[in-house]
């Protein structure tokens, strides 16, 4: 790769300027840690319900308790950032989910665990709809995609992190699942440099100034009262998919054979999670350049589509040299078309409303896939893994038939 690649590649970031920067680097951390936190449940699932004495079903109906919970905490957070600004409700989300991630190491029962997780859920739900806005309204429209895109895949990082501090407290060091989840506390250090040097967006307090600002209730009129609902649909047929099949893949890979499962060590799991991971925050990248090139409809299209034929194959695979191969290409296309919803609802929302609307679509998304963990642990039960797997192909095919009510977004200036 040439200089002159090297230096397109990376020209969105040198175009903006700094406080773009710190706006970027607060939303992408936040995430990063919200992912890192949120994650560290799926990878101590298997040693967490045989301590506690949990049925799979049980194990996936506490993860649809978060998502009902983040779904909440997005919609409040989103109204908190347009009321309040941009990064109090950040401040505020990133300590809901350390605090209480950390409680989740002292949980005796399914119901005190429970508890903990609906309050880190509603943290959990809040960082994005606050992080997107922020991201948003500070950077260009022409690398506004791009910018959200390296702000979704920190995700990926977070969930490579938490993967590793899984193995190294539970394989390496020898403790419990109680521990992994006390590591969990330490995003709640990195709100001091938000309070210190993020500011909120100009368009944030232009818009606070002006007394003709938009109203919920005038936004929704309309097409646009038809496309939210369409966006809403989409975003919830992915993040069925999302949660469906990422919360029982760690699972599925070390369960018996006798199970549905591959049987495969805690190294040999821990390392296939890992360069799925590599895969994810590729397609996430990957999707930034592409939606601010081809648009935003050809691209959703095109991975979703390519993530319904990748996801069905991955649980007919069951060499780990094959899932290796297969996992990376998977994870791109499965999870990279998530980094595209932030453009898309920032350029349909004005700024009164943006957080909010963005809080809401996305969130509503979660409500409906709250039931993925519960319905494929129910599943696995009953028919075993690759069956159970197979429902997020599905969905991502009924995601892509939504974006005939979506219209192209790219370019349009935030306001």
């Amino acid at each position: 790769m040439g200089p002159s690649v090297l230096v397109s590649l990376f020209a969105w970031w040198r175009e903006a300027d700094a406080e773009a920067h710190r706006a970027f680097l607060a939303a992408s951390l936040g995430w990063m840690l919200d992912a890192f936190d949120v994650m560290l449940y799926a990878l101590v699932l298997p040693s967490l319900m045989a301590s506690l004495g949990l049925p799979s079903s049980v194990g996936g109906r506490l993860q649809s308790v978060t998502l009902i919970a983040a779904a909440i905490g997005g919609i409040a957070f989103g109204v908190i950032a347009d009321r309040w600004g941009r990064t109090r409700a950040l401040k505020l989300s990133i300590l809901l989910y350390s605090i209480f991630t950390a409680a989740c190491g002292f949980a005796g029962s399914a119901m005190e665990l429970a508890v903990f997780r609906v309050c880190l859920g509603l943290g959990m739900g809040g960082e994005w709809a606050s992080g997107a806005a922020l991201v948003s309204e500070t950077w260009p429209a022409n690398h506004r995609g791009k910018a959200l895109a390296f702000m979704q895949s920190s995700w990926a990082v977070g969930y490579a992190l938490a993967t590793i501090t899984a193995y190294v407290v539970q394989d390496v060091a020898g403790l419990s699942w109680r521990a992994v989840f006390f590591v969990g506390v330490a995003p709640a250090l990195f709100t001091l440099w938000v309070q210190r040097f993020v500011k909120e967006p100009a368009v944030w307090h232009a818009m606070r100034a002006s007394p003709t600002s938009a109203t919920l209730r005038g936004t929704l009129r309309g097409p646009l009262l038809r496309i939210t609902i369409a966006l809403c649909l989409m975003n919830s047929f992915t993040l069925f998919a999302y949660w469906g099949f990422n919360t029982w893949v760690p699972s599925y890979l070390s369960a018996p054979v006798a199970r549905g499962g591959l049987d495969f060590s805690g190294a040999t799991m821990s390392a296939l999670v890992f360069a799925n991971n590599v895969g994810t925050w590729l397609g996430y990248v990957a999707f930034g350049y592409i939606s601010d090139a081809f648009g935003r409809r050809t691209s959703y299209v095109w991975f979703l589509l390519a993530a319904a034929v990748l996801t069905w194959a991955f649980t007919t695979v069951r060499s780990p040299w094959a899932l290796l191969a297969l996992g990376p290409a998977t994870a791109f296309f499965a999870t990279g078309n998530f980094s595209g919803f932030g453009a898309v609802t920032a350029e349909l929302y004005p700024t009164a409303v943006r957080a909010t609307l963005q809080g809401l679509t996305y969130n509503i998304g979660r409500v409906a896939s709250a039931g993925a963990p519960w319905l494929v642990g129910a599943l696995v039960d009953a028919r075993g893994y690759p069956a159970a797997l197979s429902l997020a192909a599905a969905a991502f095919v009924c995601a892509t038939f939504c974006w005939i009510f979506i219209p192209e977004t790219r370019g349009r200036q935030v306001a």
